[in-house]
């Protein structure tokens, strides 16, 4: 019968192999999460895209009721201008893009803010059935970005904590693997505004 005979090579290839194994399984995983935070910004830009595509009808629907509101108009299509201007790309979704982002998009949920205030002012805008309709749209897009943020906010964690579990940590840098961003609420949101009757 014949024995085996311990080889110092033949643990060097294994212990290679295993090593091997681990940083190509580890690289995947770390691809197959940033390909999720890439398709799903790609999701978030689709959603604000339609919250903006719908400003100028609501703008026009608004301004043949209330011309003389010409300031509040002007405002809201450059904070659309300025919102529509900011582009991240996918590849680079770190804190600072991403804060950039939510600056210039909550820039114009402010100025949209206003003009719904001003609507407020006129009661047979607000039976006029296109605009019932808009803001009801509006409303649908602004639901939808809050869900498609969450759901980005989700992914992202995902992919953060990958590149920081072991053994991803010791190499990700060597495969640029960098921390995404997320959503934050609006510094203010926090605070409870105070109503006075």
């Amino acid at each position: 019968m014949r024995q085996f005979k311990y080889n110092k090579n033949w643990t060097i290839w294994i212990l290679l192999l295993i090593l091997g194994l681990s940083v190509l399984i580890s690289y995947n995983s770390l691809v197959k999460l940033d390909e999720g935070v890439e398709a799903q910004w790609a999701n978030v830009e689709n959603v604000y895209q339609r919250r903006s595509d719908l400003i100028p009808n609501l703008v026009s629907t608004v301004k043949a009721y209330a011309a003389h509101e010409q300031e509040t108009f002007t405002a809201v299509i450059e904070a659309r201008s300025k919102a529509s201007s900011v582009s991240i790309d996918a590849g680079n979704l770190n804190p600072e893009t991403i804060q950039r982002f939510q600056q210039a998009q909550g820039g114009l949920t402010s100025a949209l803010s206003k003009l719904l205030v001003v609507i407020e002012r006129y009661p047979d805008l607000k039976a006029n059935q296109n605009f019932l309709e808009l803001q009801s749209q509006l409303e649908g897009a602004e639901n939808r970005i809050a869900v498609e943020r969450r759901k980005y906010n989700e992914i992202a964690k995902s992919y953060n904590s990958g590149i920081r579990n072991f053994p991803a940590v010791l190499y990700n840098r060597f495969f640029r693997f960098e921390k995404k961003g997320y959503f934050e609420a609006r510094e203010g949101t926090d605070v409870v505004p105070e109503v006075q009757f």
